[in-house]
């Protein structure tokens, strides 16, 4: 049985767990907190030494790492992974903007809010994240005025990947009002078969996040 070696809470792990639910793929998952530092051990460091969750180990003892990187093999032969050379190519550049344009500011600006105290420094930063983050927000509503889906045609792994801290984007203290077509997307993948909510954040976090800047 493979292995997923995550934080629940982390939009970046609960994007496997939301698709292999949805793959009916029997797995099984240990429960790391990166945000105690438990990313930072010898004996996971000795498996990933970048110290990042998720982590995917397999039967045979190979280690796979970064979250859409997994996704695509995961979905591999699946529907949520297109077999059409274009749509894959499309898909992967919607993945590609959730790492680059999206996930920076959207889950930075939450972890700020949410994992760090009332008085940190680096709350200074939640003006220019949210800034950031409501460009990316503004592109996908751009996108979603005139398509279903980030995956080409159907719901499929891009979705997946955008929908994970899009979400929990007013954790940061982003507004989805502003983007309708952003908000039905996000109602269409929670009504797909085997959807899985991400888990609430434990009760000090959400202590924190009470107190939005």
């Amino acid at each position: 049985m493979i292995t997923v070696y995550g934080y629940s809470v982390s939009g970046n792990c609960h994007k496997l767990r939301l698709l292999l639910e949805q793959l009916g793929h029997e797995y099984r998952w240990v429960e790391i907190d990166s945000s105690q530092g438990a990313t930072r051990t010898p004996e996971y460091l000795a498996k990933n030494a970048n110290g990042k969750v998720p982590m995917l180990e397999l039967e045979d003892g190979r280690i796979l790492v970064e979250s859409n990187a997994i996704l695509c093999y995961l979905a591999e032969g699946s529907r949520y992974l297109p077999a059409d050379a274009w749509l894959r190519a499309q898909a992967l550049s919607w993945m590609f903007f959730e790492q680059y344009s999206h996930e920076p500011y959207i889950a930075v600006a939450r972890f700020i809010c949410g994992w760090t105290p009332l008085d940190s420094p680096r709350r200074a930063d939640l003006p220019r994240l949210r800034e950031r983050g409501n460009q990316a927000l503004a592109v996908m509503e751009t996108h979603l005025q005139s398509a279903e889906w980030f995956t080409g045609a159907d719901y499929g792994i891009a979705d997946i990947a955008l929908f994970a801290y899009t979400d929990v984007a007013h954790h940061g203290g982003f507004d989805l009002a502003p983007f309708p077509a952003l908000r039905n997307w996000l109602a269409r993948v929670r009504n797909q078969s085997g959807f899985v909510a991400m888990p609430e954040p434990p009760a000090e976090n959400a202590a924190l996040l009470a107190h939005i800047d």
